[in-house]
């Protein structure tokens, strides 16, 4: 009865990650908007460090760990995010709130392991105005929302001593709306013109794992994952309308002229990580990770004379965790997983020559559920995208990270029947 809880309260809340917008970056404007971190919030905290697994938390990153946890593992993620957006004149603050991950990962037997989930691989959510032509007596607002989504199922085996692998299916869905105002100063109506984009695909990731104990508790672990080149099928359409605009906003005055594009494609870029660490049994771990995306062979959904190109995305990654004394009767503290890290990245993404990077600090606990071996995780980001070089914006935000494990024994063989 527990069981099937968990699993359609999973279900239940998987219907919010489908339609949320979740972010508020004008980065966003490019390509399928802006990719979203592709693991969990415990492994957010060390700086998006994936080379860290264990038997009991869920890594979203490479499949080849579903076989490495001893546990039914639910979990799912949140952010809050509080964004500062700069210019070389002007700020503004935005906020999001988005759910980032639900997913289910089950060990079979001592060497199999599978599992499944839902999260945004990219999101749209940007409002700018013209101010250029603005004070020339007419504006231009561009706004946006939406999304991809992923879905995916792996499954991972134990293929010899200390290594296991993994593979999986991705399938990608969601719809990118995209809409333009053209006013002039004093006149009642502007025209409005709409872009919808419905984009499905399919997608592979493969991964590698290797775990080996040392003497006195010590141990290495090393990760490594690829995922080949994939293609979006991107359905467009376009309609043209006439606006009233208000204090209150804009609202339609004559019926829409909605023209079909036609399909495309885009490339999905291959991508790769790979990292690797140290640490000491139910004590503490720290690591370092390289991944690499070929960015370069992507590009935007409408074709434009916009000054944007993309070059070959990378990131580096530096954290760990430590905790006091796992197994703790008189201090609830010492049982807590503390959790922080470093990454710096170039996204890959070139405006007006100005390479578009990444970089933040993360920090943050791993908080048991009285004795079991559930946790919340609560987790702090603090973060710089871009630049206010060439007219650009830049962002300073902080995230609130917040993740839950549930940990549940199955396929466990009666004893007596």
């Amino acid at each position: 009865m527990i069981k099937a809880f968990k699993v359609a309260f999973l279900l239940l809340v998987s219907y919010n990650i489908l339609a949320q917008e979740g972010t508020s970056s004008p980065y966003s404007f490019y390509g399928l908007g802006h990719q979203k971190f592709q693991g969990s919030v415990e492994n957010r905290m060390m700086g998006g460090l994936n080379a860290h697994f264990d038997s009991i938390h869920v890594n979203l990153a490479n499949p080849a760990t579903y076989s490495t946890l001893k546990f039914s593992t639910y979990t799912l993620g949140a952010t809050q995010n509080f964004n500062e957006l700069k210019t070389s004149t002007s700020s503004a603050p935005a906020r999001r709130t988005t759910l980032d991950y639900l997913a289910i990962a089950i060990p079979t037997g001592k060497k199999l392991g599978f599992g499944l989930g839902l999260m945004p691989y990219s999101s749209v959510g940007y409002r700018v105005v013209n101010l250029t032509e603005e004070t020339n007596g007419t504006s231009t607002s561009f706004e946006g929302s939406g999304g991809v989504n992923k879905a995916f199922f792996g499954a991972s085996y134990k293929i010899a001593e200390n290594f296991h692998f993994g593979a999986e299916i991705q399938y990608y869905f969601g719809n990118i709306n995209s809409s333009t105002i053209a006013a002039t100063n004093g006149v009642q109506y502007g025209t409005r013109e709409e872009n919808t984009t419905n984009v499905t695909g399919f997608g592979t990731n493969f991964g590698l794992t290797y775990h080996k104990k040392l003497a006195k508790n010590y141990f290495i672990q090393a990760h490594s994952t690829f995922s080949p080149n994939g293609t979006f099928n991107l359905n467009n359409t376009r309609s043209i309308n006439l606006v009233l605009i208000t204090s209150s906003g804009e609202f339609p005055v004559d019926e829409a002229q909605i023209t079909n594009l036609g399909s495309d494609k885009l490339n999905l870029p291959a991508s790769f990580q790979i990292g690797g660490g140290i640490g000491k049994d139910k004590k503490w771990f720290v690591g370092v990770e390289y991944a690499s995306q070929q960015m370069s062979n992507f590009g935007n959904r409408y074709a434009s004379s916009l000054q944007v190109n993309y070059e070959n995305a990378q990131r580096f990654s530096l954290g760990g965790q430590y905790i006091p004394k796992y197994n703790s009767f008189s201090s609830y503290w010492s049982r807590v997983t503390y959790r922080a890290g470093f990454r710096f990245e170039n996204t890959g993404l070139v405006i007006e020559n100005e390479s578009i990077r990444d970089s933040g600090i993360t920090f943050g606990l791993g908080l048991p559920i009285g004795y079991s071996i559930s946790n919340i995780n609560v987790g702090f980001e603090f973060g710089k995208r871009g630049t206010t070089k060439a007219n650009l914006v830049e962002e300073n935000y902080f995230n609130l990270l917040l993740s839950i494990s549930f940990n549940d024994r199955w396929f466990v063989k009666r004893k007596y029947d």
